[in-house]
């Protein structure tokens, strides 16, 4: 039995397999090619954005779907190339094919040997600020980057600072024909997204209803539809002589042989570059690219785990995510992540398991057996515009004052990442952890020590509270909690509702798992410091009413229950002393 548990561990496949039937075989078939006619397109113009020929793109986003549904414990998550991990690729290799797939062979080691050292936990040291600091400077590059197809441009540098400069600069220069195909591609694409997000309610009538799917559909698709209207409008244009988009032009057909990566390049004058001088070169991105992988399937996995009520496996994805990388480099992938506007793709249309990765795998592979001719017309600036589209919403500026209402100091790690990463991304990375770093130390270094004047009915409620846990014999477990000065009277109330649990006879009790202590009452808590326990009371009722948490009288409930059994063991205990005093009255009688 054991045995069979720990083979269920490590191979998840088989824990739904044995249970697959008809309605999942039909609901993954559908989910499958909903997200395949998302993926060609998009890993197209990814490879745009690592530098790397188009068909890179296909290369990497097929050994995912076959991995995954082996070792993977989410249904909804689809593993390719994102436009993250492309601008990862193009930091550290600059473009050059060979060096890119060696990188995935060694980022997917590193991943295979952190999941199976149970090093997950290493990524909690990459902070929130640190995490949106980088993605809205990833999502700025990316975007800005793309401008020069949309205008037609050529010979931009890719230095980011550089890139901004010539590209104003070469304005004139742009082509009529990528600007208003390209502009034509964004505005569609924004169009048909708009539409998908104000689909209105499940309640209308039988015809409203498949309208509304009709279009859920047809937005979804948004990304391959128009790359192949602007495809095929840049072939008819080239077939009656007029040259007027800039288009992908040849790629290699057919499916990549499979092949160990090469551990050694030759550059264009013909010198030898050792396997020892590609990892040199790397550099820090070799520690960069794989917890930023890491980092971006796991969140991805938990969000749609906890939006759909199942549970994952974080050291298991990481071995997926390993091992398709690993795999990926024997058919010339460059490292892939999870991808989050794939995998909501896959959510919505209700997969059942990740066996609706293989069908996008094999829409991928006929994609390059039979059409790769097919993708020699494809503007650049229809790729441009997906690309666009894809990044534009990573773009979080509400999170800024977020930051400045919550924690104001958050905003250094935030810039430090935002600005240096326009420079280098993984140093912006690096330099936004030392800086997370060196607050976290300063603050253990320097503590604020604040005096304050606290209402005496809380310390009494606190002790009738503790009496009462002790008299039920309930284990407090305080896992990580911090409380500050400041955060007294919420964590008086953390208290309280440890009391309430333990009318569920629960044993023990984790603060750390209570996710909802956590929220924005932490921070406001500052305002409760001279309240009576009534008045928090009446506060919380007003926060927590859309998740039925009721408070009301707790607080006296729990001291008429204290006085309750004190009586009862005053009782007891007369009782005690009687019924001693009966006995020793009848051996007096008796004697």
């Amino acid at each position: 039995m054991s045995e069979s548990l720990t083979l269920k561990s490590w191979l998840p496949i088989l824990s739904w397999l044995p249970k697959y039937n008809l309605k999942w075989l039909r609901m993954d078939v559908l989910a499958g090619l909903t997200v395949g006619l998302t993926t060609v397109p998009q890993a197209l113009a990814y490879a745009e954005v690592a530098g790397l020929p188009v068909q890179y793109g296909l290369y990497s986003a097929f050994m995912g779907g076959f991995i995954y549904t082996l070792l993977g414990t989410s249904k909804d998550v689809t593993l390719g190339p994102t436009a993250i991990m492309s601008l990862l690729c193009f930091s550290v290799v600059g473009g050059q094919p060979h060096r890119a797939v060696l990188l995935s062979l060694l980022c997917g080691l590193i991943q295979a040997v952190m999941a199976l050292l149970r090093l997950g936990f290493l990524l909690d040291f990459i902070s929130y600020p640190v995490i949106k600091g980088f993605t809205c400077s990833a999502a700025v590059t990316i975007g800005f980057g793309q401008v020069k197809n949309i205008l037609g441009l050529q010979g931009i540098p890719q230095a980011f600072v550089l890139e901004v400069y010539y590209t104003f600069a070469k304005i004139p220069e742009a082509r009529v024909g990528d600007v208003v195909l390209g502009v034509l591609c964004l505005a569609l694409l924004v169009m048909l997204m708009l539409m998908k997000t104000n689909l209105g309610s499940d309640d209308a009538p039988t015809y409203s209803r498949f309208a509304q799917k009709l279009v859920w559909t047809v937005a979804t698709m948004r990304n391959a539809l128009v790359v192949v209207a602007a495809s095929i409008v840049a072939f008819s244009w080239d077939a009656y002589g007029h040259h007027v988009f800039t288009i992908t032009g040849k790629t290699s057909q057919g499916l990549p042989a499979f092949s160990p990566p090469p551990t050694s390049d030759t550059t264009d004058n013909g010198t030898v570059v050792t396997f020892g001088e590609i990892v040199e070169g790397f550099g820090g991105g070799l520690a960069v690219i794989p917890f930023m992988g890491l980092l971006e399937s796991i969140a991805i996995a938990k969000a749609f785990a906890s939006q759909n009520n199942y549970r994952i496996d974080a050291n298991q994805e990481l071995l997926a995510i390993g091992v398709t990388n690993i795999m990926g480099s024997f058919v010339s992938a460059y490292p892939v992540t999870g991808s989050f506007g794939r995998t909501a793709v896959n959510s919505q249309t209700g997969v059942y398991t990740p066996a609706g990765g293989i069908v996008t795998s094999a829409i991928v592979l006929l994609s390059l057996a039979y059409l790769m001719p097919a993708f020699y017309y494809i503007p650049k600036a229809s790729l441009a515009a997906v690309i666009i589209c894809a990044v534009a919403p990573m773009v979080d500026y509400r999170v800024v004052a977020k930051m400045w209402r919550i924690r104001k100091l958050d905003l250094l790690p935030f810039a430090v990442t935002f600005l240096m990463s326009f420079w280098q991304v993984q140093y912006g990375i690096i330099g936004g952890v030392a800086m997370s770093g060196v607050l976290l130390l300063y603050n253990m270094a320097r503590p604020r020590v604040k005096v304050l004047v606290i209402d005496y009915t809380i310390i009494s409620e606190i002790r009738d509270l503790l009496s009462q846990f002790k008299l039920r014999g309930v284990c407090l477990v305080f896992a990580r909690l911090q409380v500050q000065p400041f955060a007294f009277c919420l964590f008086c109330l953390r208290i309280q509702l440890l009391y309430n649990m333990t009318k569920y006879n629960c044993e023990t009790v984790s603060l750390f798992h209570l996710s909802f202590l956590f929220s924005p009452l932490f921070w406001r808590s500052y305002l409760l410091l001279s309240c009576r326990v009534s008045d928090i009371q009446t506060v919380l009722r007003l926060h927590c009413r859309s998740q039925k948490f009721s408070f009301m009288n707790e607080m006296n409930t729990s001291k008429l229950e204290v006085m309750r059994l004190q009586k009862q063991q005053c009782n007891k205990k007369a009782n005690d002393v009687s019924d001693l005093k009966q006995g020793s009255d009848k051996t007096t009688s008796t004697n």
